[in-house]
């Protein structure tokens, strides 16, 4: 699976790791991916998601609800 936030979109960036005799190699530097479980009271049931910290901030500040109908919204498989 992608290192892709399920919440909030974020990628991995890429560019190139320079050393000391400025040969260059291409890198990437991967978002903070945790997978949670949340419980979900509408839906009766927990759901297994992929998250950048950045995003379960959005769930704690927005709720798991909302976040959750969003997602269903864009045709996201929970």
């Amino acid at each position: 699976m992608s290192a892709v936030c399920q919440v909030t979109g974020h990628k991995p960036g890429y560019g190139k790791q320079v050393s000391h005799s400025h040969r260059r190699t291409s890198r990437r530097w991967e978002p903070n991916l945790q997978t949670r479980r949340y419980y979900v009271p509408s839906l009766g049931r927990t759901v297994r998601l992929k998250l950048s910290v950045k995003g379960m901030k959005t769930i704690d500040k927005r709720g798991i609800d909302a976040v959750v109908a969003e997602l269903a919204a864009k045709g996201v498989k929970l």
